[in-house]
């Protein structure tokens, strides 16, 4: 079966691709936060995270005062704080590692299946924009992770104040 008849035809029309193009960028971002809600611990997190900024905090008065002994009990943490942020991010890349192959899929195929057709406009500049599918799924999948993130309370990207 040939990738551009995977989907029904109606879908490559405006205002039916602009929806569905928003319906899947929603449920994909939907997802993806409700996996992270699930195998990422936060609570852990932001336990790390207080403690490498009370580091930092510890390191930049070291540096700014030349207190040799807070320096060296700096220096005594810095390999314990490095394994932090290893932690912190492992945590994280667990959502990434279950999510990015499928998420490459979808995109191959719908970009194959609308290529570089109009699937939405938006006004700009006083006139009717049209916009590729590699246009509008990503400003629809930045502005649901954002909303999904608040509703959530999940950060988005890294997270991790290094």
């Amino acid at each position: 079966m040939e990738v551009k008849n995977l989907l029904p035809e109606f879908l490559r029309v405006i205002p039916y691709s602009t929806i569905f193009i928003m319906l899947l960028a929603f449920a994909i971002s939907l997802v993806t936060m409700l996996l992270n809600r699930k195998f990422v611990d936060r609570r852990l997190i932001s336990e790390w995270q207080r403690e490498i900024e009370k580091w930092n905090a510890e390191k930049e008065l070291a540096k700014r005062t030349g207190d040799k002994k807070l320096m060296a009990r700096v220096k005594k943490r810095e390999v314990q704080i490095m394994q932090m942020r290893a932690k912190i991010s492992g945590q994280q890349m667990k959502t990434t590692l279950v999510t990015f192959v499928p998420l490459l899929i979808i995109w191959w195929v719908l970009t194959y299946f609308y290529g570089l057709e109009p699937v939405a406009f938006i006004p700009l500049f006083w006139q009717k924009t049209p916009l590729s599918f590699f246009y509008w799924y990503p400003i629809c999948s930045f502005f649901f992770n954002f909303v999904l993130s608040r509703v959530f309370n999940v950060e988005m990207g890294l997270g991790a104040k290094m």
